[in-house]
């Protein structure tokens, strides 16, 4: 996995490179709204790289299990391939900010600046949080289903928004329904509770600090980023400066848009 090429997504043409990640059960292109508004009109004001993580998307599985230094050699070699000789602005959120500060710190050259999105470096103690979605998708009878409306109407899952989130990882083949997602691979590491990897964050103590910009936009309305973060984040990333934005939960792109765009406006031009 570490130099396997992953699924991506170019918006742009021309103007600084400026690379996503997504979160757990996302996609590339959940950031194609904030791709687009920093490509402009004319493509022309950046170029956008939207990544599907492994296990993600269109991407290749992991064959050994969940590893954040795996993901972050895979995005490494992503970029390094698709711009060679050239440097990154990297934006990550949650499950991908975790691999953006990881692809930054192991990876330095590559990265020029970075932002990372409602998520600290620390874990997490488990993914509570996501089980219930976990345990939605594995009860979806997928031999049984016949359109897409069909499997919408049968997915236990109130809220509208999650709901489509989560269905976007549902594809089918002929008369066959399948995630896209490694959803066996989630769910084996959130059934490890306080051993989860993936609600982890494996910092060695010999890695050296980033020492470039860093934006870190967290949601003011979210209870992923504590204020006891910001001493361990600013010791790996001193250049870091934090933006809580009003009104916004966990997913900052989506709740703040407009913000989001001018933020990463300025982080490009800076």
């Amino acid at each position: 996995m570490s130099g396997a090429r992953l699924h991506t997504l170019r918006i742009g043409n021309a103007g600084p490179r400026i690379a996503f990640l997504h979160g757990l059960f996302g996609q590339g292109r959940n950031w194609s709204t904030i791709a687009k508004a920093l490509a402009g009109p004319g493509l022309d004001q950046a170029r956008a790289l939207l990544i599907d993580l492994p296990d993600h998307g269109r991407s290749p599985w992991s064959p050994e299990g969940f590893s954040y230094a795996a993901y972050a050699d895979a995005v490494a070699a992503t970029l390094a391939a698709s711009a060679p000789g050239e440097s990154w602005t990297l934006v990550g959120h949650s499950l991908g900010g975790k691999t953006a500060m990881l692809t930054a710190l192991q990876h330095s050259d590559l990265i020029d600046k970075l932002c990372v999105v409602d998520i600290a470096p620390k874990s997490y103690g488990n993914l509570h949080r996501f089980t219930g979605y976990i345990e939605a998708m594995k009860r979806l009878p997928l031999g049984e289903l016949t359109t897409r409306a069909d499997a919408e109407a049968r997915f236990e899952e109130s809220d509208p928004g999650i709901k489509a989130f989560l269905l976007q990882n549902l594809r089918r083949d002929g008369d066959r329904w399948h995630w896209q997602v490694n959803l066996d691979m989630v769910a084996r590491d959130a059934a490890r509770g306080a051993d989860s990897q993936i609600a982890d964050f494996p910092l060695r103590d010999d890695i050296a600090p980033f020492d470039k910009p860093v934006v870190w936009l967290v949601g003011a309305d979210s209870e992923y980023v504590r204020a006891a973060d910001s001493e361990p984040m600013r010791a790996i990333f001193p250049q870091v400066r934090k933006v809580a934005v009003k009104g916004a939960a966990h997913w900052v792109h989506t709740d703040a848009p407009a913000v989001v765009i001018e933020t990463l406006s300025r982080l490009l031009r800076s």
